[in-house]
Parts: structure tokens; sequence; C-alpha cells
């Protein structure tokens, strides 16, 4: 028996399950759980994905709900609720991985190069979920 729960993977609701998951495994280079995989020509009707990274742990989950309200982050009217930290060796490992962020279709809500201690980006997914990258 073990002593505290395991984490099992952290479930993102959005309005389009199969985009947003694509989103983040191009982004983190994960892969889809077996059977989670787009159809082959087929429509897409997923309500449920799992990507897992290299080892086969499960990373992220997405859910399919009728409505996201998008934060309005940095101003306090809808919070941010949940945010996910991802961390890299340097500024210039930072600046490629926003702009791989932003072409698979992130935006920045906040750039916050100039800080010499801990330069970070904080920026949207495309449900407009916020996510940090930083220098650690």
């Amino acid at each position: 028996m073990a002593e505290y729960p395991q984490l099992l993977h952290t479930v993102l609701d959005t309005t389009d399950v199969r985009g947003l998951a694509e989103f983040y495994r191009l982004f983190l280079g994960l892969h889809y759980r077996s059977g989670d995989e787009p159809p082959a020509g087929g429509v897409d009707d997923a309500d449920w994905l799992v990507l897992i990274d290299a080892d086969g742990l499960r990373s992220l989950a997405f859910q399919q709900v009728d409505r996201v309200e998008q934060t309005t982050w940095p101003e306090h009217d809808v919070p941010m609720q949940l945010h996910v930290d991802f961390t890299v060796s340097s500024v210039a490992e930072l600046e490629r991985h926003r702009e791989r962020a932003e072409s698979l279709g992130a935006r920045v809500l906040l750039d916050r190069t100039d800080d010499p201690d801990e330069p970070l980006y904080v920026l949207a997914d495309l449900a407009g979920h916020p996510f940090c990258i930083f220098v650690a």
C-alpha cells in the first residue's frame, strides 16, 4: 500500500480536445496513449484524450466541455485557476520555445525576459490556459 496518492496526470478542460492535445503533443514532444491517436481519414469525435511521455507515463489529459471561461490574468476578473510551469536551461532556449509555442497557436500574456534573476514568458494555450516557460 502506497503512503501517498500518486499523480496520474493533469487534466485540462477544452472545447477542442484534439486541437489542445495536438498543441501540447507537439510543444512537449509527447505521444498519444494507445487508442487515442487521431483517426485515419475519419471523423474525430474524441471527448477525452491522454498524452504520455517517452516512458509511457501519463502526462496530460484533455476533457471536452461546452465552455471554458478564459482567464483575464493579470487582471483578476477571471483568475488563472491553474497553470503549468516549464523550465529551460538558457535564455536562448526560452526564446526558441516561446517561438515554437507561438507557431503552434499560443499567445504571449506576459514577457518578463528582462528579469535578470528569472526571465520568463507567460503564454496562453489554444483554450486560453496560461503556462509559464522560464529559465531554471
